[in-house]
């Protein structure tokens, strides 16, 4: 089981707190603009990159739309972490991003 968070809320949280962002996006899209201090790996890497993650850490998930987040969060959580995913993705966040 996960939760989810609005892109919208997702802003507002990032403005009082740090999370660990993990954007499941493909490596190309994550370099042209993501959300500072985001992790990235690509959802095809993530079974072989589970290791580098750290169960202790709560993890917030995103990618464009929301569709490979939400997959990524089934996963992760079946996995017996602690996630929440972000509905709407990158594509409807419109909090400050880095390249």
């Amino acid at each position: 089981m996960y939760q989810s968070i609005t892109a919208n809320d997702l802003e507002q949280e990032l403005k009082n707190t740090h999370l660990n962002i993990l954007d499941v996006r493909d490596t190309d899209a994550f370099v042209e603009g993501h959300i500072p201090d985001a992790i990235n790996i690509p959802i095809n890497e993530l079974p072989e990159k589970l290791t580098s993650l750290d169960k202790e850490k709560p993890y917030t998930i995103i990618c464009y739309a929301g569709g490979r987040s939400e997959r990524a969060s089934q996963f992760l959580a079946a996995e017996g972490f602690d996630v929440t995913n972000v509905m709407g993705g990158m594509g409807a966040f419109h909090g400050s991003v880095t390249k």
